[in-house]
């Protein structure tokens, strides 16, 4: 799990910024953008990816259920931590992932808590990706065009993805990736990864010898919006 991305709304802005700092201090986490209003967090939720939303139940708009239920209704799944509430018996249907983590919390369990929610939706059916003019589910490892055609992947193929989507625009070495989708296995070479790389760009690009989303960069790869 490396270069996560997470949005919190949190209007105390003293935990805000401490939570914002301890995510930042994991080697997992790359990016974490803040909102001290529901309206806010709702605009930059629906403009951004991320790869899980930290929101307070209390916060003034309508708290974190009604964050989630506005979510869901405009189609954004991100996984959701909410912070400060008990089970939401009553709040109405919360569709999608998501963990609710009672204040006061220990640092360490939150961050538990978040991985997991982000593990479980990377695999759930309910995680759609966008990929340039594509939707990519990495559970049935497929990726859909606007015409609704059917491009179906490989494991490996999915994995290199779904690892390269995490990073956002950042560049990711062949080294790295070959690790993080093969393993620790000295049979497997960097050609490996290039042979998957060049199949994959068969399936996705127009024009497979000028890559346009899946790029070669700098000794590497990354995606491109």
């Amino acid at each position: 799990m490396a270069g996560r991305r997470v949005l919190i709304i949190e209007d105390d802005a003293v935990l805000c910024r401490s939570l914002s700092e301890q995510i930042l201090a994991q080697d997992d986490f790359a990016l974490v953008e803040t909102a001290a209003l529901l309206a806010e967090g709702v605009a930059i939720a629906q403009a951004k990816r991320f790869d899980a939303v930290i929101v307070s139940a209390g916060i003034s708009g309508g708290g974190g259920f009604a964050l989630g239920r506005e979510l869901r209704t405009s189609g954004v799944m991100w996984p959701l931590l909410i912070l400060g509430a008990e089970e939401p018996n009553g709040h109405g249907v919360m569709n999608g992932v998501f963990d609710v983590l009672a204040k006061p919390f220990r640092m360490g369990v939150l961050l538990a808590r978040l991985r997991a929610l982000v593990r479980v939706f990377e695999n759930s059916d309910e995680a759609v990706l966008t990929i340039g003019p594509y939707t990519f589910q990495p559970a049935s490892k497929h990726l859909v065009e606007d015409d609704e055609r059917i491009i179906r992947l490989t494991e490996k193929e999915a994995s290199i993805l779904k690892y390269l989507y995490r990073a956002g625009d950042t560049m990711v070495s062949r080294e790295v990736l070959l690790h993080e989708v093969w393993g620790y296995n000295p049979a497997v070479t960097t050609h490996t990864l290039e042979t998957h790389v060049y199949r994959l760009r068969q399936k996705i690009e127009k024009d497979p010898s000028d890559a346009k989303i899946l790029v070669t960069d700098s000794g590497g790869y990354r995606l491109v919006p």
